[in-house]
């Protein structure tokens, strides 16, 4: 077993924005922007979508992708990515959200060269500096805190670390990390996390990275540049679009 195999998980019924894979963009739909940008990934055998609708499903196969059909019922995109990986021969897979239309290629080959590196990580996920003090305080933007080697020691919706003393903070390098949600993962650490029960931590806030650290899981976090320019909901849409013709890549 060997390689590394990347997976987007496409679900049409989003809370938020139904049937937003599928939601054009610059004429596109959003999943196939998504697609793309992965198939740069040099690092990456393939690209697979993993999808419970038909919709997406044909609509994937039309621009060309390949398509793996899983249960609907799943609580989370990583437990799609990991039904769909059953089918694959990877030791690596790497979980590409399916919103993120200018996800970096490079990203996501420094998550598998992380994990190919050497045996100490399980898994490998990203985080950028967090500048600005309302997004630092937003608990939609998760934040991570790392130690000296990148990996990670906690993930939390409220603002780690918390200085104690006012002006006692930082020292050259960023003191605030924002979460940037792509994960790669050891093939056989992804099983062991999807058979675990969700902890405390996790249904406290709502994080599934956190049942990653309560089993014991070592997360190296690259660090990058980009951050995560997800569509959540409609009005997203046209700071997508605005974001794909500045980067060069739309019309």
């Amino acid at each position: 077993m060997s390689g590394a195999l990347g997976i987007i998980p496409a679900r049409y019924g989003s809370t938020r924005f139904p049937g937003k894979v599928l939601h054009p963009l610059c004429g596109k739909p959003l999943i196939q922007w998504v697609w793309e940008r992965a198939r740069q990934a040099v690092r990456l055998d393939e690209v697979w979508v993993a999808t419970d609708d038909d919709r997406v499903a044909s609509t994937v196969a039309a621009f060309g992708g390949r398509v793996c059909l899983t249960r609907p019922e799943h609580p989370s995109g990583t437990d799609r990515v990991a039904e769909a990986a059953a089918a694959a021969d990877a030791a690596i897979i790497v979980n590409i959200q399916g919103d993120e239309p200018l996800i970096a290629p490079a990203l996501i080959d420094a998550l598998v060269d992380a994990l190919t590196g050497g045996e100490e990580w399980d898994m490998a996920t990203a985080a950028t500096p967090l500048a600005t003090p309302a997004q630092r305080a937003e608990p939609a933007v998760v934040k991570v805190v790392c130690a000296r080697d990148g990996r990670a020691l906690y993930f939390s919706r409220a603002l780690i670390p918390h200085v104690r003393e006012k002006g006692g903070v930082e020292s050259g390098e960023p003191l605030y990390w924002r979460h940037v949600g792509v994960y790669g993962y050891r093939r056989s650490f992804l099983e062991t996390l999807v058979q675990t029960p969700p902890c405390a931590l996790e249904n406290a806030e709502k994080l599934e990275q956190l049942r990653a650290l309560y089993i014991g899981g070592r997360i190296k976090v690259v660090p990058t540049e980009q951050a995560a320019l997800g569509v959540d909901e409609p009005v997203d849409v046209a700071a997508a679009e605005a974001a794909l013709r500045a980067a060069g890549i739309a019309e």
